[in-house]
């Protein structure tokens, strides 16, 4: 495989891990990814940093930036660090009208490819801090009550 195809491959499976993570439940394991992945390519001199964006939906209503980043003929947005507000241009307002190229590849075969490049002492795993919800909470409630009453009776 060819170093454009290796990084063709690798954009499209951050593509693809990036419009997952729009949409899921619980997105911080593929943004984290999606973080790393764009990292490393920036430090291999893959992918290189434009300029900053302004932010189209701010939270608390505050004017913030984003990092605009070329990956092969992919554009992504990261948040930025200091150093970019010193080093990068600014350039305004998003446009619209520009969408990156649409490349289908499997969520799984994405978070593989980007888990193979950046390798195992990279990735991080988040725990969860909150138990899930159950399904049922009171369906077992009594049973339990009763199961544990009698098993302290004995």
């Amino acid at each position: 495989m060819t170093n454009k195809t290796d990084e063709k491959s690798i954009a499209t499976a951050i593509y693809t891990v990036n419009r997952h993570a729009k949409t899921a439940i619980d997105n911080k394991p593929l943004y984290e990814l999606k973080k790393l992945a764009l990292h490393k390519m920036l430090t291999e001199n893959k992918a290189k940093k434009i300029g900053l964006h302004f932010v189209r939906n701010p939270r608390f209503s505050q004017q913030q930036s984003s990092v605009l980043i070329q990956c092969a003929d992919y554009y992504f947005h990261v948040i930025p660090v200091k150093e970019d507000f010193k080093n990068l241009p600014h350039l305004g307002h998003l446009d619209e009208t520009y969408r990156n190229p649409i490349r289908k590849m499997n969520l799984r075969m994405a978070k593989q490819v980007l888990s193979e490049y950046i390798g195992p002492q990279s990735t991080t795993e988040t725990k969860k801090t909150s138990n899930p919800i159950p399904l049922y909470p009171n369906k077992f409630k009594n049973t339990f009550k009763k199961s544990s009453k009698s098993y302290l009776d004995r």
